[in-house]
């Protein structure tokens, strides 16, 4: 995406007033806990405990973006289509959202068995979704008032938010023409429907 494209998008993300994180992926964006140390002053591993160095290179960081943030637009410059994670907006302070986002990394499948989930690479959120019931959007979204995650094209951002009677709203966000896409209301699915409960 070039340089006024980015700002465009940029100029979307920040409209809403809200604080905007993102939940980087280790395994897709090379050397992230050095880029995070040179380029955030607010992040966390989102896996817990004393890790393997190994394992913390391809762990999942969640980061504040401040609207002066690099790292905000390293993402919108380079980062549409590598995968690198999934941005967040929310009004929760740092610790309850970490918090929130350690929560759903863990989910269980029909049969009780726990499983590691991958939310933040977002060509799992943006299939994931529009599968869930109700409950599981609530667990999911929580503090969270909208995720983003590149659409499969990589010319721009899928937001999602939780609206009435919690139902799933997507819009496209590009860096050219309407600032936002028609918007796609999707139903929650049943409760016996979803693949997975996400934990909080």
């Amino acid at each position: 995406m070039d340089q006024t494209d980015s700002l465009v998008l940029k100029r979307q993300l920040l409209a809403g007033g809200e604080l905007l994180y993102a939940v980087f992926d280790g395994a897709s964006l090379s050397n992230l806990p050095a880029l995070l140390a040179q380029h955030s002053s607010t992040y966390v591993c989102l896996l817990r405990g004393e890790l393997d160095p190994e394992l913390a290179q391809v762990a999942p960081y969640l980061t504040a973006l401040p609207e002066d943030s690099a790292l905000l637009d390293l993402v919108l410059s380079r980062g549409l289509g590598q995968h690198w994670g999934i941005l967040i907006q929310s009004a929760a302070d740092f610790r309850t959202l970490r918090m929130h986002c350690r929560g759903a990394l863990s989910v269980w499948d029909e049969t009780g068995r726990p499983l590691f989930f991958r939310y933040y690479d977002p060509r799992v959120l943006r299939v994931f979704l529009p599968t869930c019931n109700a409950a599981d959007l609530r667990a999911l979204f929580g503090p969270i008032s909208a995720y983003y995650a590149e659409d499969e094209t990589a010319k721009g951002l899928l937001r999602f938010t939780l609206g009435a009677e919690d139902t799933l709203t997507s819009r496209l966000l590009t860096g050219t023409a309407s600032p936002l896409a028609a918007a796609a209301t999707v139903q929650p699915a049943s409760p016996t429907s979803s693949p997975s409960t996400v934990s909080n």
